[in-house]
């Protein structure tokens, strides 16, 4: 058994290359073979967003805290809240971050395929986030 302590692995800002806005990212467990699966907490500051993306094995987000927005690629962008678990199957186009004026934190856990666990593709514009 190992308890990773809170506090005790270092977080991090969201690359610029991969966010807009502010975005912290605490790292909450690692990938333990024979599991592939990860996860991290993410912290978006108000209007704060994920660029779109994709996860080879899926993604699944569990909303902790404040009010966020999520999106699938040709789908609408979805209001999400704390107690709020989604699933993103492999393979989807989609974005996460927080609402306009409220700032939000979820877990998101991952698995990798073939040593990779997510797809980093273009920014999402101010017009798609707005929609």
């Amino acid at each position: 058994m190992v308890i990773a302590r809170a506090g005790s692995q270092a977080s991090s800002k969201g690359p610029a290359q991969y966010f807009t806005g502010s975005v912290r990212v605490d790292p909450l467990f690692g990938a333990r073979a024979p599991s592939t699966a990860a996860g991290v907490a993410v912290t978006f500051e108000p209007g704060a967003r994920s660029a779109w993306h994709t996860h080879p094995a899926g993604q699944v987000l569990i909303v902790s805290a404040g009010a966020g927005r999520v999106q699938q690629w040709g789908g609408a962008v979805q209001e999400i809240r704390p107690g709020d678990v989604i699933w993103t199957p492999p393979g989807v186009k989609h974005w996460h971050g927080a609402a306009a004026t409220t700032g939000m934190t979820h877990i998101a856990i991952q698995e990798s395929l073939g040593g990779k666990n997510v797809e980093w593709m273009e920014k999402v514009s101010d017009e798609q986030y707005q929609q």
